[in-house]
């Protein structure tokens, strides 16, 4: 196994193409948030410093998708059910991404149709490779989110080898505070008197809920905890 392929192990619980994002038994290691048309680092950047700042989360990697979009890969030291990888992923999109239209912000994992993932690093078209990106230099490219170039492995295993994934302790205590603290503000959608919403519900599946029927959450982020809901949903 390279070193690049260990990292990926490491991080994301696989060292070859393509990653299944949830196992056979409906588990996670990898979510993903991706930003694009058009790819903007100033806006995506807000919740990679967020989830920095404000819960003390190691910072995800960040990547460009070979195409038209930056990408944040968050890495978890233990698997969690997928539902609440994709309740966490609405309440970060709420909180930092309320503002950006919808069709430009895709989550995994989401629905069932959306398993797989291509990490990097990968050639999606002629002459244009996703990348894992060091932090300072991520704003170069706003244009062009791709390299001309295979970019070095070595130099891809260097930058994961400095990310971290995120302990179960550390994701529940950013949960409740997101589901507290935002209620959510989806973002500064909800009047103060109403930042009640999910302060009740510790659970994935009752914060999902929470948001997809309250009527003064913004549409889209109603919509994208349906979506998240739907597939973990017990089936009659």
């Amino acid at each position: 196994m390279s070193r690049l392929q260990s990292q990926l192990h490491r991080l994301y619980g696989v060292g070859e193409q393509p990653l299944r994002l949830i196992d056979d038994h409906g588990q996670v290691r990898a979510m993903v948030m991706t930003l694009g048309q058009p790819a903007d680092w100033s806006q995506l950047s807000a919740v990679w410093q967020g989830v920095q700042a404000d819960f003390g989360l190691p910072a995800p990697a960040i990547a460009v998708n070979g195409k038209d979009a930056y990408q944040l890969w968050f890495s978890l030291q233990t698997p969690v059910h997928a539902s609440q990888a994709a309740a966490f992923m609405v309440a970060l999109q709420a909180r930092y991404l309320a503002a950006v239209p919808p069709h430009r912000v895709h989550t995994q994992p989401v629905d069932a149709a959306t398993h797989d993932a291509q990490l990097p690093p990968v050639e999606v078209q002629g002459d244009q490779w996703t990348a894992f990106l060091a932090p300072d230099l991520a704003p170069m490219f706003n244009d062009t989110p791709w390299l001309d170039l295979p970019p070095n492995r070595e130099g891809q295993a260097d930058l994961l080898s400095k990310v971290n994934s995120i302990t179960a302790l550390d994701l529940d205590a950013a949960m409740a505070r997101l589901t507290v603290s935002t209620s959510v503000p989806l973002a500064s959608t909800i009047p103060a008197s109403q930042t009640t919403l999910a302060t009740q519900h510790g659970d994935p599946r009752q914060f999902l809920l929470s948001v997809m029927n309250n009527e003064t959450v913004a549409l889209h982020l109603r919509i994208e905890a349906a979506k998240a809901l739907l597939p973990f949903e017990p089936r009659q």
